[in-house]
């Protein structure tokens, strides 16, 4: 089954990218998320445990409220958290918009990934480190009508309550602090709950 479930996220992955890159622009890889599913792709080949710690940290409890989000628009028409509210627009194709329903099975495929294979608790560190860096990157390099991993405000118009530089710092502190350590105690119970 592992095999099988390589095979076919590696070519979803190798028909995401090129269709993601003409749509959206090298850019959108920015995306915690679109980083989420290289490095498990990756993760998987490679048997990279790290890697797929690092990755479930990241996007595990995300990829929930997208879901949630997600269906809760589906089901009943209302805006709920708008992270998924791009499924909706007819901006881009369908098929486009299809794509990224890899955000329903992604955070399931990562808490696998650290079932079968364990945690590892270097991952908090490393994670934080790397969100720094992505949030400085999407910041420098992303223009605000993107607002690529919510550097510029929480939606799609950039916040204006805060100068933005502060912004950024307070989202720097909370993702690690309210999204990253939660998870991490999840992941590590989870780790050690499975059989030997």
């Amino acid at each position: 089954m592992a095999r099988s479930i390589k095979f076919v996220t590696t070519a979803f992955l190798i028909v995401l990218i090129p269709v993601y890159w003409h749509y959206y622009g090298p850019i959108n890889f920015l995306w915690f998320s679109d980083i989420a599913l290289i490095g498990s792709v990756i993760a998987q080949w490679r048997n990279n445990r790290l890697l797929a710690s690092t990755q479930a940290l990241s996007v595990a409890l995300l990829e929930l409220f997208w879901t949630v989000d997600f269906f809760v628009r589906l089901l009943f028409g209302v805006q709920f958290l708008g992270l998924a509210g791009y499924m909706f627009e007819s901006t881009y194709p369908l098929f486009v918009r299809l794509l990224s329903l890899f955000h329903l099975w992604l955070p399931w495929l990562l808490i696998w990934l650290v079932y079968r294979d364990g945690y590892d608790r270097r991952a908090l560190i490393i994670q934080t480190l790397v969100c720094w860096l992505v949030l400085l990157a999407s910041y420098w390099l992303c223009p605000p009508d993107k607002n690529i991993n919510w550097v510029y405000g929480f939606g799609s118009q950039p916040q204006t309550y805060l100068p933005p530089t502060l912004y950024l710092l307070l989202l720097m502190a909370a993702i690690p602090t309210v999204v990253y350590v939660p998870t991490h105690l999840v992941l590590r119970w989870l780790s050690r709950s499975r059989p030997a």
